[in-house]
């Protein structure tokens, strides 16, 4: 039978070219992205441009402000009230540690341990957002009450001589002091901590662990060289959604804290609703979104997770 060679083959016909992409495909992506555009602008790109211009105001309520480009508010406002910045950074970092230090073993137990329970358990997690942050941090105030169950507790194992001596402490009370402050924090920011852990440790191929047994690796060594580097995504998301509100907060240092104990929230606060200067409490709050920035960037550099900026 004869065969056809390639040169008695019939020429291919010409492929169409592919037309190119119509015009409102091309938009379509751009319309989506466009309720999220307008909802930043709306409500934080418009605020914080009203917010930078008061605070370069000079005036009076009486008299009103006007924008004169005084950069020195924020000069004044920093020298003035830097005690607050530290110590809210001081108070949310502390209460951060902690966060970390209860949340880690509770978002392994979920993820590794909790078996059929663990729908139960995250349940238990995301309880506490059903009640008010008010009403919560309320209610920490009856729990160290002076001469509550906790305060006798803490007398009979002799931990309010050490932090009164640390300085966390007032002498056998708790209430009004950091050591409440850094409570009330942890304890209401606690779930911003485990709920990324928990998802950042349920990624983890159970498989590795496996293989880190069969190396005869201890589960010591297992948690330090594959959990925990693995898990490192989720610490990072957890320490900035614990941190970065801890540090603007000023309910609990209200509530359970004293006068030596206001954070630069609460002074942003006062000057915005009772001493009514708008340039200064805008300047605050400026200097203080901008340390925040700065710390957490270098942060995420010093962690090694730039993908997450």
């Amino acid at each position: 039978m004869a065969t056809v060679t390639e040169a008695e083959a019939p020429p291919l016909a010409p492929q169409p070219a592919p037309k190119p992409p119509k015009k409102r495909g091309r938009l379509v992506p751009y319309w989506l992205l466009l309720p999220g555009l307008l909802w930043l602008v709306v409500f934080f790109a418009l605020p914080m441009i009203y917010q930078g211009s008061t605070s370069v105001q000079t005036g009076s309520l009486e008299e009103g402000y006007k924008v004169t480009w005084h950069f020195a508010t924020y000069w004044d406002a920093l020298s003035e009230y830097w005690p607050q910045f530290l110590r809210s950074v001081f108070y949310a970092g502390a209460a951060t540690v902690l966060c970390l230090v209860l949340g880690y073993p509770l978002a392994y137990l979920i993820a590794f341990r909790a078996g059929r329970w663990r729908n139960l358990i995250m349940i238990l997690v995301i309880a506490p957002f059903f009640t008010s942050f008010l009403i919560r941090t309320l209610a920490w105030k009856t729990i160290l009450a002076d001469g509550g169950p906790v305060v006798g507790a803490l007398n009979t194992l002799h931990v309010l001589d050490v932090t009164s001596w640390l300085g966390w402490t007032a002498g056998d009370r708790v209430l009004a002091t950091p050591l409440a402050v850094v409570c009330g924090l942890t304890y209401n920011f606690l779930p911003f901590m485990i709920l990324p852990l928990y998802t950042s440790l349920e990624r983890i191929d159970g498989r590795l662990h496996e293989a880190a047994g069969d190396l005869y690796a201890k589960p010591i060594t297992t948690f330090r060289k594959v959990t925990f580097p693995l898990s490192m995504p989720g610490v990072v998301s957890g320490t900035l959604l614990t941190f970065i509100p801890a540090a603007g907060d000023y309910v609990n240092a209200e509530l359970l804290g004293s006068t030596d104990t206001r954070m630069i929230g609460n002074v942003i606060q006062t000057q915005f609703l009772r001493i009514l200067d708008y340039p200064t409490a805008a300047a605050l709050s400026f200097i203080l979104m901008a340390a925040i920035l700065a710390m957490v960037t270098f942060y995420i550099r010093r962690s090694g997770t730039e993908d997450l900026v």
